[in-house]
């Protein structure tokens, strides 16, 4: 399966690096991922991130306790859309004017934004790699960036109404999903009462979100139609597994505001997608017989909960003088 996106991004990319682009700061590629030297994995991560913004993000994943994609560094994967995020949102997260702005591109009906204390180093108005302070999808204890489902981008806004949102983002690059189902996902480890091909992944998972004796968390849902039989269903096939889980995450949230120290009273998830990511976007799925958006559109209660938008669009209004350089960074790397 194959991507033109992607390979259109990548091609870009390294043609950048190869010219030398101030984009990637003179990195050199063809550090190894998945066995062979790559031309689109900068050997040193650095020349990956943003410059400006390089030791901050650094400093606070490390003091956040928050994983890396992939390692326990940042990766040098060019394609990497936790990189792309930290890239386009990570220096505008202090500048409250900046973010509120972003806002408006979702709605006008967001009136302010609130520090997000729960990072216990550099707090600001957006937060990476966000969890809940407790488990509420059983997953274990929440670990920010592996083994539980965490936020990539979360911000914590205010309503005209007077309620406090949460706005958990889902930031998409060159991703694009086989027909894999995860409800049916053979176990690998060879330990006794886990073997291969005795579908224990996929069980665990209907288990964890569908069949638990602490509550059926899709069946109780107030924004997840049920369905009639959970294993092969929609939820578990990408990307819808990944939306369903944010949009449980943040009902859980909201349900359980008395536990949380972010009190939250409702909630949009936004899909940060690029417009030109058409194996995404357009696939027609086979688990629906639709493209993306309608396949997800199809299982919400509530359409106002979802929203998709570039991030061009996202991040369209912010001070141009003053993100001058980040601005034309994204452009050159990104658009």
């Amino acid at each position: 399966m194959a991507s033109k996106y992607q390979e259109t991004e990548r091609t870009k990319a390294e043609d950048l690096i190869k010219s030398g682009s101030p984009v990637f700061y003179g990195g050199k590629a063809g550090k190894y991922f998945r066995t062979k030297k790559r031309d689109f994995v900068l050997r040193d991560s650095k020349n990956n991130i943003f410059a400006p913004i390089y030791n901050e993000v650094i400093q606070y994943f490390k003091n956040n306790y928050i994983s890396w994609w992939g390692g326990k560094n940042p990766t040098g994967h060019v394609l990497s859309s936790q990189i792309a995020c930290l890239n386009h949102l990570f220096q505008i997260r202090n500048d409250k004017l900046a973010v509120l702005k972003i806002l408006e591109n979702i709605s006008p009906d967001f009136i302010d934004v609130f520090q997000i204390d729960t990072d216990k180093f550099l707090p600001a108005y957006i937060q990476f790699e966000a969890v809940s302070d407790n488990d509420y999808l059983n997953e274990g204890q929440p670990t920010r960036g592996r083994n539980c489902t965490s936020i990539d981008a979360l911000i914590y806004a205010k309503h005209k109404n007077g309620e406090k949102w949460l706005i958990p983002i889902e930031w998409k690059y060159t991703e694009f999903y086989n027909d894999a189902d995860k409800s049916i996902e053979d176990s690998d480890k060879k330990s006794v009462g886990h073997v291969k091909g005795d579908e224990a992944k996929g069980i665990e998972r209907l288990n964890r979100y569908c069949y638990n004796t602490k509550g059926r968390l899709i069946d109780d849902s107030k924004y997840l139609k049920t369905v009639k039989q959970y294993r092969n269903s929609v939820y578990f096939f990408e990307p819808f597994y990944q939306l369903m889980r944010q949009t449980l995450w943040a009902e859980q949230m909201i349900k359980n505001k008395n536990r949380e120290t972010l009190k939250a009273d409702n909630f949009i998830n936004l899909h940060v997608i690029p417009e030109n990511n058409e194996d995404l976007l357009k696939k027609v799925y086979k688990c629906s017989g639709l493209d993306m958006e309608k396949t997800w559109r199809n299982q919400l209660i509530d359409q106002s909960k979802y929203r998709i938008i570039s991030p061009e669009l996202l991040l369209n209004g912010i001070d141009s003088k003053k993100y001058n350089d980040l601005l034309v960074y994204l452009k050159t790397r990104y658009q």
